[in-house]
């Protein structure tokens, strides 16, 4: 059975999704991608395994909602169990990824199918904001400057082998926060911010902060989200 707890972030791949016109500027790209990154930091492993097959599968019907059994949902993504399943639904409805609704049942007496509507990651982080809860999960907790922080939301969320902790951390140093705000941000202590401070120079090939920073903003191919 798959556990969202200490699991790396190499699930996190942002998933294809296409509803109405896909993103031609470069910018638009940018953003999409970015957005895409930022929900996949606030999931855990198993919601986000969710949420991805969720999207390529409305995206290969060509609507924004669709009846998913919780079987159908074990197949999309290899999850075994049905209460791993369904706890992850609930974490996705929690947090505004997709909306559960229920629709008359055809045939009397039968419990009526249950159907997702699925929101695209740009109206994930609009709903929370009209929500009032916060947009960006820990370690990326303001929006100004957000986009210029992109490529290093990218490349946490690809590569690296980085648990969710870990990509907290690397995402506040790239912030420039010294251990002792990182600690207070994230709530731990910074004996615990230098331990993982350790695996990340560690999965980074990198020996002291600058170099880390450097890293994750160095430029790449293409749209620069390259790793």
């Amino acid at each position: 059975m798959l556990s969202g707890k200490g699991s790396s972030l190499a699930a996190f791949a942002p998933a294809t999704y296409s509803f109405g016109e896909n993103p031609e500027h470069p910018l638009d790209l940018l953003a999409a991608e970015q957005a895409m990154a930022l929900v996949a930091l606030s999931h855990t492993v198993i919601e986000h395994q969710l949420y991805s097959a969720m999207l390529a599968e409305i995206g290969t019907i060509g609507t924004r909602v669709a009846s998913l059994t919780t079987r159908r949902l074990m197949t999309l993504t290899g999850i075994n169990g049905y209460s791993t399943v369904r706890r992850g639904v609930s974490g996705l409805v929690n947090k505004l990824s997709i909306e559960r609704q229920k629709v008359a049942g055809q045939n009397g007496g039968h419990q009526p199918p249950l159907v997702y509507l699925v929101f695209t990651p740009e109206e994930i982080l609009a709903r929370r904001r009209a929500a009032g809860f916060p947009a960006y999960p820990k370690g990326v907790e303001s929006e100004p400057g957000t986009l210029s922080l992109g490529p290093a939301v990218k490349r946490v969320v690809d590569g690296r082998n980085l648990s969710r902790r870990e990509a907290q951390v690397a995402l506040c140093c790239a912030q420039g926060l010294t251990n002792a705000e990182i600690g207070a941000r994230l709530t731990v202590s910074e004996q615990t911010v230098k331990f993982h401070l350790r695996n990340i120079f560690v999965k980074f090939g990198v020996k002291r902060r600058a170099e880390l920073v450097s890293r994750l903003f160095r430029e790449g191919g293409g749209t620069g989200f390259s790793l």
